[in-house]
């Protein structure tokens, strides 16, 4: 595995009197806003599974959640004026504590992971308790640092590459933002799928691209990508901050443009204007909406236990330093995924 400080499960927990540590923000802003505080800890409920969460992993989403940027944001989470989600943290993977007398899928004792972007968040605490379905058991051969870092990002490459861009084998994908956390488990399972890949990424970073199996790696800062005679099958935007039209001319003639991730302005402009777009380019111009689900975690799980996608991970914060690990994120320098030991 790509990765350091493999996790060591926390011995002997002393949570008394139902009390836990949390990461907690009750207002938007810079991670100042943010602070470690004892909460109660979660109650099971009939249809609940309470983890003891031993690892999480950091998302763009965090931060434009902190922020409460951009603005629409907040509608779509709500709180216009103040946050309703106290506790951040999207990504987890821990240990089944107890369940819920209708719970059937998990027992106390499970390594689980999962995605809680549907289940009110909440990853950056020492215990949640969340709906079955959000959780599928941990591959055996991932640290619960690594499986951490899977279930959004990796998820939203698959669905990109699977469900919007249908990639096929043989065909080509430009993969711009390569090396970011989307982008390194797009690269790798867009391997899977026998497709060939290009990767657009800083200098520093070329070399770590290579390693996720990418076939031909180009740096953007030498490179003006829009000038390539190559055609492409499929082009994946994780850094969409130049126009759509520049990637139009690099797309073959049933190509698919996808946005992931960039911009507000090119995300708003694909939402509004996207369909027309297609229309007037005759290519098809999509931005990704991901639909996290279980069956989707279960795929990436087989994935890691047959080492196909193998997380990469950058750097590993402790609970307490949440808030510097979405400082290192919001710098736009990290290659993989930044994890949370909890």
């Amino acid at each position: 595995m790509k990765t350091s400080n493999a996790l060591t499960p926390a011995q002997g927990d002393n949570k008394e009197n139902g009390k836990m540590k949390a990461i907690v923000q009750t207002e938007y802003g810079s991670t100042d806003v943010l602070s470690l505080q004892e909460v109660d800890k979660p109650v099971v409920t009939d249809n609940g599974v309470l983890v003891r969460v031993y690892a999480a992993s950091v998302n763009a989403g965090d931060w434009h959640l902190m922020r409460g940027t951009p603005f629409f944001s907040r509608l779509l989470f709500g709180g216009l004026l103040k946050p309703k989600i106290a506790i951040l943290g999207s990504d987890m993977a821990g240990r089944v504590e107890a369940v819920g007398k209708d719970v059937t899928q998990f027992k106390p004792g499970d390594e689980v992971f999962g995605d809680l972007s549907e289940c009110g968040f909440g990853a950056f605490a020492e215990y949640v308790c969340v709906i079955e379905t959000a959780l599928v058991l941990k591959p055996t051969n991932a640290s619960f640092e690594e499986a951490a870092t899977v279930p959004g990002s990796a998820l939203a490459a698959l669905q990109g590459l699977r469900d919007f861009g249908q990639l096929q084998p043989g065909q080509k994908v430009l993969i711009n933002g390569a090396s970011g956390g989307v982008g390194s488990f797009a690269v790798q399972i867009a391997k899977t799928f026998g497709a060939e890949v290009t990767a657009l990424c800083s200098p520093k970073k070329m070399n770590m691209v290579r390693s996720l199996g990418a076939d031909y790696v180009v740096d953007y800062t030498k490179t003006n990508i829009t000038k390539n005679e190559q055609r492409y099958d499929l082009i994946l935007d994780m850094a969409a901050y130049r126009s759509v039209f520049d990637y139009l001319p690099l797309l073959t003639t049933e190509g698919t443009y996808l946005l992931v991730g960039g911009s507000a302005a090119q995300f708003l402009q694909m939402m509004f204007l996207g369909d027309w777009i297609s229309r007037i380019s005759r290519r098809k111009v999509k931005y990704l909406a991901c639909k996290p689900n279980q069956q989707d975690l279960l795929t990436l799980k087989e994935l890691i236990v047959a080492g196909k996608i193998v997380p990469f991970i950058d750097q590993c914060y402790n609970l307490s330093e949440v808030p510097a690990a979405i400082r290192h994120l919001e710098q736009r320098q990290v290659m993989g995924k930044v994890a949370i030991r909890v």
